[in-house]
């Protein structure tokens, strides 16, 4: 029984491969188009893909020129394969602009950047790129049907660059890396000044700030428990009730403290 079923498998792909020898060796052109459609409609994409690659070139100027190239530019990225199906994408935009077509090509060109965009700890090319794109879309098609989803999509990349913004300014606090975690908290608070990380990110960066002020010269040491003072005053302003606030006071005392002995040392002096 195996057996047989394992023959008549056999037999229908060699069926196949052979039915499609025959279509890539057919000289008549409409025939290998309606080959390739039903092969995508099937989604044979890999197959598909090869009879379009010779048709996009063969049609070149003619009315089939646009699907075929609409058929191939999906092909690509129905096989995952998203910078190549981008370019293809916005290829189609460029060589048909006023294809019925085009605004669906233009919203796939980002969404394929989108698709390629990496874990929030990679590099985030893509997710620039992909950010890029749909507010390209959005200033092109302003009322297109696409263009909520590609807002919604927007919000999660740039979610994405706040995720990594936050990590990159945590990893140089556990590195003790106290100065480059500073400027890093303050890069994201500045560009994302509604983040979700704003209270933990305050809190670290005055942890940071101390710590850096600990660790400089004398010369430096007032100027910089000063500065996690008024981290401080920003933590308790926006986050009265902050879940650091006890640690938040420790710090806060040992610093003034400091800030005292600098101002006590001038008046003596």
């Amino acid at each position: 029984m195996k057996k047989g079923i394992a023959f008549l498998v056999m037999v229908l792909v060699i069926s196949s491969c052979s039915k499609f020898q025959k279509l890539t060796k057919n000289p008549d052109m409409d025939a290998k188009y309606i080959g390739a459609v039903k092969y995508y409609e099937k989604k044979d994409y890999y197959h598909a893909l090869q009879l379009f690659e010779e048709l996009i070139s063969v049609y070149r100027g003619t009315a089939k020129a646009e699907e075929s190239y609409y058929y191939y530019s999906y092909c690509t990225y129905y096989v995952d394969d998203y910078q190549t199906a981008a370019y293809y994408f916005n290829n189609f935009v460029q060589t048909f602009p006023n294809s019925k077509h085009a605004e669906e090509a233009q919203y796939m060109f980002a969404y394929c950047y989108y698709l390629d965009s990496p874990i929030s700890s990679l590099d985030q090319t893509s997710t620039l790129e992909a950010i890029e794109k749909f507010q390209l879309f959005i200033n092109r098609y302003p009322q297109g049907e696409k263009v909520k989803e590609a807002n919604i999509r927007i919000d999660e990349l740039r979610k994405k660059l706040e995720d990594k913004s936050f990590d990159i300014a945590k990893l140089y606090f556990d590195m003790e890396e106290y100065k480059a975690s500073v400027v890093a908290f303050e890069n994201l608070l500045t560009v994302y000044p509604g983040t979700e990380y704003k209270e933990v990110a305050l809190f670290t960066m005055m942890k940071a700030q101390f710590s850096y002020a600990t660790k400089s010269i004398d010369t430096k040491k007032e100027e910089r428990f000063k500065n996690t003072l008024d981290i401080y005053y920003k933590l308790v302003d926006n986050f009265p009730q902050s879940r650091y606030l006890r640690d938040a006071e420790k710090i806060f005392d040992a610093s003034k403290s400091e800030v005292k002995k600098f101002e006590n040392q001038v008046k003596n002096s």
